[in-house]
């Protein structure tokens, strides 16, 4: 049988069952909300997913970025999956004298699901309540971070600050402006390494830059919005990431 290359959703849906070993799927899959596991099917039956299926998760779901790349986030970020992870948390929190804390809805995006709270123990009875639902990302809150997004596309690095002095959300979907920057080398080699935990062939990183001057990871996607972007077209963007497909086509295909 013919090895099978999907270049789009709709191709996958119509031969989804007849897909084997060797078949590449080479766009990003569309699926509903709980429906992740169509990535660990097409995985398991020995399909290639382009990108990968663990950024395609990723990408999906803040708590899966928390549980799985949290050691490039602030020391003290907990993924939270029911109110035994809350209380656990809370004593962790405890120790270390933790205040105020950010809360990370699973599925919200342009900082609309960051939430702010004057303690854990308010996530807790928010939680309780049936407020907030599970799963769900928490850390401690550091004043004073800044706030920078950059896009990685193979060669290709365009980076930004976002900055709204009224908001600690610095999205510009909230009110942020935009500056142009420049990673440091130490930070495009923590990008990487980020992009190699997460089996990301392409990226938008969100990362802080704390008070200390230590760059931590906030949020990583495979596909954002280019607002801020001044070197990047929405047309850039799709011809980039068609070459990073078809580039890693070729390899496989060849093998």
């Amino acid at each position: 049988m013919s090895q099978k290359i999907i270049r789009t959703n709709q191709e996958l849906f119509d031969n989804y069952h007849q897909l084997g070993p060797g078949d590449i799927v080479a766009v990003r899959v569309r699926m509903r909300p709980g429906e992740e596991h169509l990535l660990t099917d097409l995985t398991s039956r020995g399909v290639t997913l382009i990108p990968s299926g663990l950024s395609q998760a990723l990408s999906r779901s803040k708590a899966f970025q928390s549980r799985i790349l949290g050691q490039f986030m602030f020391p003290g970020t907990a993924t939270i999956y029911n109110s035994h992870d809350l209380m656990d948390l809370i004593t962790a929190y405890g120790r270390k004298k933790v205040k105020e804390v950010i809360c990370k809805l699973d599925r919200a995006n342009g900082g609309m699901g960051i939430l702010k709270f004057s303690s854990i123990e308010d996530i807790y009875n928010q939680a309780t309540l049936n407020n907030l639902p599970f799963p769900f990302t928490v850390q401690p809150y550091v004043a004073d971070c800044l706030d920078y997004r950059a896009v990685i596309l193979g060669d290709t690095v365009d980076t930004y600050q976002r900055h709204n002095p009224y908001n600690f959300r610095h999205n510009l979907h909230c009110g942020g402006e935009n500056h142009r920057a420049t990673l440091s080398a130490n930070q495009l080699d923590l990008c990487k390494e980020i992009m190699t935990r997460g089996d990301f062939p392409y990226a938008h990183i969100d990362f802080l830059v704390n008070p200390e001057g230590n760059t931590l990871l906030s949020e990583i996607n495979l596909r954002g919005g280019l607002r801020g972007s001044t070197n990047l077209t929405q047309n850039d963007y799709l011809t980039k990431t068609g070459q990073i497909h078809e580039t890693l086509i070729s390899t496989m295909t060849e093998k």
